[in-house]
């Protein structure tokens, strides 16, 4: 039988930093918090959003226990634990398990890009040692690698997968995947213009930057879907995508950041090489989030 971390919203959750840029840990408490109290179902720690890939190990680990204790299990945490070095992305899901995570989200490699069956046995040795459950995540955008559908058959078939976190906007290929799944997996909308779209092919769930800056509009629209209010799903994901365009207008999470700072949430601060917002993304971010009634012009 299918098995499911979450339905619904799931925030990739930012990692708020101080001025000179160490984790801001007390901070962080608060946003899972924050989430949590506006409806968010699960938090995804350590992802692309939260700037993995510029942590140190030790903050990795750190950040995904920090995350366990804070939510104390009122959600589930998904922690991201994927690399293109099998081993040590095969260390870290050791060390999430460790840390009480309830699943871990395995990107595929990038840079050094396989073919499909490396991709196979790349997912198949860490998927042997763990015993938690395990999001896919596709995002050629970034990776320049794609899981193929038939992959997907495979990994699936080896009950050792629950969910695929699908970031592209090819919808063909994504029905081809859906196909492939044969109701084996879950699948969430890793974007955030698409979660109607894939919510209609039935996704049960996003994996969301948007919930950073509106965690309760992100868990309304996916409530609404669910709660069978259909066309109230689609009007706000229509009236949202100025807001997600803005947010995705220059490599993320530099946007979402700085939305949040407007916010009052949190501060901008990033590590290189990414940088600061430019001010034609800080005009959009103002102009959609007081569209949006988010923020007060």
């Amino acid at each position: 039988m299918k098995k499911t971390i979450f339905t619904g919203a799931g925030v990739a959750i930012v990692t708020p930093m101080h001025d000179d840029l160490s984790i801001n840990w007390e901070l962080l408490g608060e946003l899972i918090d924050y989430q949590i109290d506006n409806g968010t179902d699960a938090i995804v720690i350590v992802g692309t959003t939260g700037e993995a890939s510029t942590l140190t190990d030790e903050e990795h680990v750190k950040a995904i226990r920090y995350a366990v204790e804070r939510t104390a299990g009122r959600v589930p945490v998904v922690a991201g634990t994927g690399s293109n070095h099998t081993d040590y992305s095969l260390w870290l899901s050791k060390e999430a398990k460790q840390a009480g995570a309830d699943g871990l989200l395995l990107v595929t490699p990038y840079y050094n890009k396989t073919t499909q069956e490396g991709l196979y046995a790349h997912f198949m040795a860490i998927a042997e040692h763990t015993e938690l459950p395990i999001v896919l995540y596709n995002v050629p955008g970034r990776t320049g690698l794609d899981i193929a559908p038939e992959t997907i058959d495979r990994l699936a078939e080896s009950g050792r997968f629950v969910a695929l976190k699908e970031s592209s906007y090819d919808l063909p290929r994504v029905m081809e995947k859906i196909s492939a799944m044969r109701g084996r997996l879950t699948l969430y909308s890793g974007n955030d213009d698409m979660i109607y779209p894939l919510l209609a092919l039935g996704a049960e769930g996003v994996i969301s930057v948007l919930a950073n800056v509106a965690p309760a509009y992100v868990s309304g629209m996916t409530g609404a879907y669910f709660s069978g209010k259909t066309e109230k799903a689609l009007t706000m994901q229509t009236e949202c995508l100025p807001l997600v365009r803005a947010l995705f207008s220059e490599v993320s999470p530099i946007p979402c950041k700085y939305a949040m700072e407007l916010l009052g949430l949190c501060g901008g601060e990033l590590r290189l090489p990414l940088i600061g917002a430019g001010e034609n993304t800080r005009r959009k971010l103002r102009e959609a989030l007081v569209q949006m009634g988010i923020l007060i012009a």
